[in-house]
C-alpha cells in the first residue's frame, strides 16, 4: 500500500483539542482517559497512545490517525457490529452494576490477572459475570499478560467451569502462549492474541508459531484500518476488533474496521464508551440492543469545552503530536 502522504505538523495542530474523559469505574490503572482529536478532509480522528508509550511506537497511532482523517474509510460490509460488555478488575458484587452499562449485550469480556489480586478474585468475579450473563451469555476473559505459563494453566483450569469462549493474551510472549496452547488444548479453551499483535515488531509472528486461535486487533496501535486488515489477511486467523479505551471518535475507528472484515464471527470489544462517565460524542458511541452503528462520528464543540484537558496536559499532547510526526517524517 502507498503510504498516504504526510500533512504538515500545522495542519494537525490547526484543529487538535485534548480532551480528558473520566472513568465510571478504574480501568487499566487509570480514573481519567486523555486524548488528541484533529479535524482532517474526511472528518475527525483520535490520537490516543497510553501515556507511557514511546513516541516510536505511539508513531504508529498518529499513522493510523492522519489515514482515518485524510483517506475514506473502506465500504462496509455491514451497518451495525455487535460488541461484548467490559468488566474490569472490579470485586464480585460490582458486577451487576458494571453490566447494566452496556445494554443487551450477549458477550462480556472480563479482566483478570490484576496487580494486586488472586485467583481468588478473578474466580469469583468471572462467577458474577456468568450468572449474570445466563447459560447462553458468552464469557471471554483478558489477562494482558499478567500470567506465566505455570499459572495461566492453572488459572484456566479453575476457570474452565464457566464455560469461556476465549482467554486473550494470558501470558506476555509468543513462546508463552505456544506452550500454553499445547498444554489446554484439550480443554477446548482457545487462545486469542492482543499485546502480542499490535505491540509486536512483527504482528505475524503470533500466526506463524501456532501460539494463537485468533487474533484481536486494534486500528491504532496496528497503523490504521488497512494496515489492519491486510494483518488479519495476512495471519489467516479469526479476528476480534477492540478498543484502546477511546473516546466515541477512535471507537467509529474500529467500528469502520470491523465493518470492512470479510468475517466477524465474534462481538467486538467496542463497546467501551459505556465505561466512560463523559464523551466528546452527544451521544457517544455506546451499545445500543448490543450493536454499535457504522459511520463517522463528529464531537461537539460543546464537549470538547467542556472536557478540555489541563493547560499543561495539552502542551503535553502537542507536543507529543510533533515529535511523533517527526518520526514519520524521518521514516518516509
Amino acid at each position: 500500500m502507498t503510504p498516504l502522504p504526510l500533512p504538515a505538523l500545522d495542519d494537525l495542530l490547526g484543529t487538535a483539542r485534548v480532551v480528558a474523559l473520566p472513568l465510571a469505574t478504574r480501568f487499566r490503572g487509570i480514573d481519567v482517559r486523555e486524548a488528541l482529536l484533529f479535524e482532517g478532509p474526511e472528518g475527525w480522528a483520535e490520537f490516543s497512545p497510553f501515556t507511557e508509550y514511546g513516541d516510536a511506537e505511539a508513531a504508529t497511532w498518529l499513522a493510523a490517525a492522519i489515514e482515518d482523517a485524510w483517506m475514506p474509510r473502506p465500504a462496509p460490509l455491514r451497518e451495525r457490529i455487535p460488541v461484548n460488555a467490559t468488566v474490569p478488575a472490579v470485586a464480585a458484587a460490582s458486577v451487576p452494576r458494571v453490566l447494566e452499562r452496556f445494554d443487551g449485550c450477549r458477550t462480556a469480556k472480563v479482566k483478570v490477572a490484576e496487580a494486586g489480586q488472586t485467583l481468588a478474585d478473578d474466580i469469583a468475579r468471572v462467577r458474577a459475570v456468568r450468572e449474570a450473563m445466563g447459560p447462553e451469555g458468552r464469557v471471554r476473559i483478558d489477562a494482558n499478560g499478567g500470567w506465566n505459563v505455570d499459572e495461566a494453566e492453572r488459572a484456566l483450569h479453575a476457570l474452565a467451569e464457566f464455560d469461556l469462549e476465549y482467554a486473550e493474551q494470558p501470558c506476555t510472549t509468543v513462546e508463552e502462549l505456544a506452550e500454553l496452547r499445547r498444554r489446554v488444548k484439550y480443554m477446548g479453551i482457545p487462545i486469542a492474541a492482543d499485546e502480542s499483535v499490535r505491540k509486536a515488531a512483527d504482528p505475524l509472528a503470533v500466526a506463524r508459531a501456532g501460539a494463537a486461535d485468533l487474533l484481536v486487533i486494534k486500528a491504532q496501535p496496528l497503523g490504521g484500518v488497512r494496515r489492519a486488515l491486510e494483518t488479519v489477511a495476512e495471519a489467516g486467523l479469526p479476528a476480534v476488533v477492540s478498543s484502546a479505551l477511546d473516546t466515541s471518535v477512535g471507537l467509529s475507528m474500529g467500528v469502520a474496521l470491523a465493518a470492512a472484515l470479510a468475517d466477524l464471527d465474534y462481538d467486538c470489544g467496542l463497546g467501551t464508551a459505556s465505561l466512560f462517565t463523559a464523551d466528546v460524542a452527544d451521544p457517544p458511541l455506546e451499545p445500543d440492543a448490543g450493536s454499535l452503528p457504522v459511520g463517522r462520528i463528529t464531537p461537539v464543540r460543546a464537549l470538547l469545552d467542556e472536557h478540555a484537558a489541563s493547560t499543561d496536559r495539552v502542551h503535553w499532547w502537542r507536543e507529543r503530536l510533533a515529535r511523533c510526526h517527526a518520526v514519520l517524517q524521518g521514516g518516509r
